[in-house]
């Protein structure tokens, strides 16, 4: 997760490199705590870099552990799949219940965000 942040933070999408992550991350997903996918489709979606079936396992898995999430980590995962494109209606929902229940958690900018 912090090596394709680092990409993507320097604008530098390495293909490549990405689908090495990708697929790395998808034999590993369980292992990834909630910032480390907030991170992950961050990051792609910044890069512009496509990898639906990681954001599908990332959505899977999300949907799980949603309680594990905090303000900014929904926040980046829902701007993450909107600006890839990904549709995810389930974890959308999931987040907007989850938004609901802890609001006084989420400072202007997440609330902006989700």
């Amino acid at each position: 997760a912090n090596t394709a942040w680092a990409f993507a933070t320097a604008g530098v999408a390495a293909r490549t490199l990405f689908e090495a992550i990708a697929a790395e991350a998808l034999r590993r997903i369980n292992e990834f705590n909630s910032q480390n996918m907030a991170n992950t489709v961050w990051a792609f979606a910044t890069a512009g870099v496509t990898a639906r079936t990681l954001f599908e396992a990332i959505a899977a898995e999300a949907l799980r552990r949603m309680n594990e999430f905090n303000s900014q980590e929904m926040a980046n995962t829902v701007w993450a799949f909107a600006t890839a494109g990904v549709a995810a209606r389930t974890l959308f929902e999931a987040v907007a219940t989850e938004a609901l229940r802890r609001m006084n958690e989420f400072n202007s900018q997440n609330m902006a965000n989700t």
